[in-house]
């Protein structure tokens, strides 16, 4: 729900070898660092760049904006498709400025999304508002502490109001739920980087081992930058992750619950339940892996035994499972 401050889109351009981030002292040297990412520190005596009044555009939509129309501390967050959502109120454009930024700069107009976020199409308002209070309150603290979005949520939920949260929930509950996410298995990835708050892409950086990771990334780096709520991301898993996934989801194994127990069938949400299906297998990892760890509570803690049951392997695969589901 926040606009990004100049000096931080400046960080998004920073590029960081996945592999380059340190385990911080006291963490488990298993930490899966690839579903937190943070960037480098910014070079000594570096600028950033500025904007040219290029104007740009992304496939499918007749908007041309300049990058001064997207930047921090603009009129309205970056609209390229306004023919997939209904008007969004002011919280979800504009926001509160300088303590509420819009809604839909990181979640986007439709709702969708990124992997450094969640998509939240067609929650509930209940369920929407809970989570802001569980930001507000510190149960949804996260794995990673230096992990911008958890950060900018956090202190966004203890600024807002009410009354803009009823606003922002209303309106995200109404829209449809939209996967572009492309899940893939493979034994090799192309190398990675850190772009801000996810993965890109090295260009032309050859492939590693995937190992037991996800590496999920935007077929095109520009049209993520653009913030095009339609921008495709592919999600490299391992092998027999699909399957494997499936599995564990329908609880043919010991120590699993069947999702669809409280998550509906096809995984497409129960009353005030989240819906799996489609969302980021990124995001997925770390809510399972925060649930785990304790850094997220939530309101009923259900969660907690369940993710307790899953090693990180089970929930490369679980993500993996749920996030090839159509929402």
């Amino acid at each position: 729900m926040l606009r990004i401050p100049s000096a931080l889109c400046f960080l998004c351009a920073l590029q960081l070898p996945l592999g380059a981030q340190q385990t911080p002292a006291g963490r488990v040297s298993d930490f899966p660092n690839w579903a937190y990412p943070v960037p480098a520190p910014a070079p000594a005596g570096a600028a950033a760049p500025m904007d040219d009044g290029h104007l740009r555009h992304v496939p499918d939509s007749t908007v041309a904006l300049a990058l001064k129309d997207f930047a921090a501390h603009v009129t309205a967050v970056p609209d390229w498709h306004p023919e997939d959502h209904p008007p969004m109120p002011g919280i979800v454009s504009v926001g509160r400025e300088p303590a509420v930024w819009a809604c839909a700069y990181c979640h986007l107009p439709n709702g969708a999304g990124r992997p450094e976020n969640a998509s939240i199409a067609g929650l509930t308002p209940a369920y929407f508002k809970q989570q802001i209070s569980d930001f507000r309150s510190g149960r949804r603290a996260g794995s990673e502490p230096a992990r911008a979005p958890q950060n900018f949520m956090i202190a966004l939920a203890k600024a807002a109001t009410d009354a803009e949260v009823a606003k922002a929930a209303d309106y995200f509950a109404s829209l449809k739920p939209e996967c572009y996410v492309t899940v893939v298995e493979s034994e090799a990835v192309p190398v990675t980087y850190v772009a801000g708050a996810m993965l890109a892409k090295v260009a032309g950086g050859g492939t590693e081992a995937l190992g037991d990771r996800i590496i999920e990334f935007p077929v095109d780096l520009g049209r993520a930058e653009n913030r095009d709520p339609r921008t495709p991301y592919l999600a490299y898993v391992p092998v027999g992750s699909l399957a494997k996934g499936e599995a564990i989801a329908a609880g043919r194994r010991s120590s699993a619950q069947q999702c669809s127990i409280c998550h509906g069938p096809g995984l497409k949400g129960l009353g005030d339940v989240p819906r799996l299906a489609g969302r980021s297998p990124s995001y997925i990892v770390r809510q399972l892996y925060d649930f785990k760890s304790g850094t997220r509570t939530g309101a009923t803690g259900l969660m907690k035994p369940v993710a307790a049951s899953l090693t990180q392997a089970d929930m490369v695969a679980v993500a993996a499972f749920v996030s090839s589901l159509k929402p």
